[in-house]
């Protein structure tokens, strides 16, 4: 970094620019808790208690029963399951012994599922009953040598439980027979099993931990390497810069496990602070999300702007005890602001933005949890986060504030690399000339203040090059299509036009009982951006195709307005 960094003045003073880590692991952080609290809940699934005593016992029974499998250190072990205490119990159990986990979307089509496995190697998988099918279907085209199934139903309330089987597994067709499959487990079997403590495996802070795959939004999926500092320090650093309690951090999980913001901010950070997770299965669901702030009292509640969204816009919003809520940090994809505006009025929490990429653990900014923040900006880079912005075509010069290029980070978090591909971890991980030092390229145009606070302007990859040779930046567009009353969500992006460069499309979800008119939605632009900005073409949705963690597929609203 050059000279001197102007953002340190915006740091809390009780928040500490650089921290001194307790070299320690993930799991012994959480050995340490519950030895300290073992009777503080640690998740609570569906009304269901878990104490951090009875977890530990989980983690060390699944621990020993993958040993007794074969899985030892270095072996990638695939959690294919949706919020759920399986998940929590699979993904620290894995790491306990060594191994390492593959975290993966519960909603991949088989193809998707069978690359990723490939991929990594796994050579165990824990899936779901439900989609177990799809894992007998790709399982001889992978190297998987066994598989664990985990039904949704076994850490249900009792009674919960009871109707799960009389009525929904049989409606569903949930209900699974493994028929004598060969090295196929149910996860309860092993865990009630398995006794015994799992062997000592001497586990490193460099060693690998996690194979965090990318969305694959721009091209095939990527797998980062993360390691176990790495996930270790973001959890500590989310800590740190939140300001969280021992014991009072009790957040709404609603973010997917699988997904490196769910991980790190709705499960990670529990393990250090004693905290409490309230899994929720579905966060596409926001009556079951309103229904458990108000009975559970969350504090934390991480998510993306479409959460937040869904919830100023849901008809009952008023009906429920939201003022639980304490502090919301926004990540995956841009805030707009008038959603950041109507949430705090309606729940009373602080929502700020941050950033992060699967690449960096992943959080490297927010904006300041308890002092100043500004809206429309990702905030300044965590403790012992270094962030620059380099010109994005040669990816050299340092810009100077105000100047808009590629956002360059430095830190503690930022992975190893990608599995197995050394020439993607070349393009991503670049030594400046000058520092010597490698740098993480995110690949998002950006751009920073005077005092140091960062906003993210696109994607590199989405900016829409108009006509005349102007830059036109989606967010900017959608910003303002955020802002007009009728409209709940809002993509842009460009499609090559007959003459040079690309036209501006938008497309549009009308808030629930409105209705627009495309040239009424045009002529609203032409009042408020530049004419090269204003969308050619404006067509209306009745939902948006999202990603699970709710991160609108831009790439797929462009195929389906180009043919591909």
């Amino acid at each position: 970094m050059p000279g001197a960094r102007p953002w340190l003045k915006f740091y809390d003073p009780q928040v500490p620019r650089t921290i001194d880590y307790p070299r320690i692991t993930l799991t012994e952080a959480l050995a340490a808790t519950a030895d300290r609290h073992p009777g503080h809940t640690a998740m609570i699934f569906k009304g269901r208690r878990i104490t951090y005593r009875e977890e530990g016992v989980l983690i060390d029974r699944l621990a020993a029963a993958l040993q007794k499998l074969g899985v030892g250190k270095g072996d990638r072990v695939a959690v294919h399951l949706p919020n759920c205490p399986q998940f929590i119990i699979a993904y620290f159990a894995v790491l306990k012994i060594g191994g390492i986990v593959v975290p993966c979307n519960p909603i991949y089509t088989a193809r998707e599922l069978t690359y990723q496995l490939r991929d990594s190697g796994s050579k165990v998988i824990i899936t779901l009953s439900s989609t177990y099918p799809i894992i007998r279907k790709i399982r001889a085209e992978t190297a998987l040598e066994h598989v664990i199934v985990a039904r949704i139903k076994d850490y249900l309330p009792p009674l919960t439980r009871l109707v799960f089987s009389l009525l929904l597994e049989r409606k569903t067709g949930h209900a699974v027979d493994l028929g004598g499959a060969p090295a196929t487990y149910w996860f309860t079997d092993l865990v009630r099993q398995t006794t015994e403590p799992p062997q000592p495996v001497e586990v490193a802070w460099e060693d690998t931990a996690v194979l965090m795959y990318t969305g694959g939004t721009t091209g095939l999926s990527k797998g980062a390497e993360l390691t176990h500092k790495n996930i270790y320090v973001n959890a500590f650093q989310v800590i740190v810069w939140a300001d969280v309690t021992e014991l009072q951090a009790t957040t709404l999980s609603a973010l997917p496990l699988f997904h490196s913001y769910g991980m790190t901010c709705c499960m990670n950070t529990g393990a250090l602070a004693a905290g409490t997770a309230i899994l929720v299965p579905d966060p596409r669901n926001m009556t079951d999300i309103l229904k458990a702030i108000a009975r559970h009292k969350p504090v934390f509640y991480p998510g993306v702007p479409a959460m937040y969204a869904a919830i100023v816009n849901h008809p009952r919003a008023g009906d429920y005890d939201l003022r639980s809520i304490r502090l919301c940090n926004s990540g995956a994809a841009p805030l707009p602001a008038e959603i950041q505006e109507r949430f705090g009025s309606l729940t009373g929490a602080r929502l700020i933005e941050g950033y992060g990429l699967s690449e960096a653990s992943p959080v490297t900014h927010a904006n300041p949890g308890y002092g100043e923040s500004r809206i429309g900006t990702i905030g300044i880079p965590y403790p012992d986060t270094e962030a620059i912005i380099v010109d994005a075509d040669t990816g050299e010069i340092e810009l100077k504030p105000g100047e808009i290029g590629e956002l360059c980070i430095r830190g503690p978090q930022v992975m190893r690399g990608y599995w197995n591909n050394r020439a993607e971890t070349a393009n991503v991980l670049r030594r400046h000339k000058r520092s010597g030092e490698p740098w993480l390229h995110t690949g998002d145009l950006a751009s920073m203040d005077q005092d140091g606070f960062f906003t993210i302007v696109d994607r590199k990859k989405d900016m829409i090059l108009g006509a005349g040779g102007y830059n036109i930046y989606p967010r900017e567009i959608e910003e303002v299509l955020y802002a007009h009353p009728k409209v709940r969500e809002a993509c842009a992006f460009g499609v090559p036009a007959a003459e040079r460069g690309e036209e501006v499309r938008a497309i549009i979800v009308l808030k629930e009982g409105q209705s627009a008119t495309a040239e009424e939605i045009i002529a609203y632009c032409r009042r408020n951006l530049a004419p090269y900005k204003v969308p050619r073409v404006v067509r209306f949705r009745q939902e948006m195709p999202k990603t699970l963690v709710g991160k609108i597929l831009r790439r797929a609203l462009k195929e389906a307005e180009t043919g591909g």
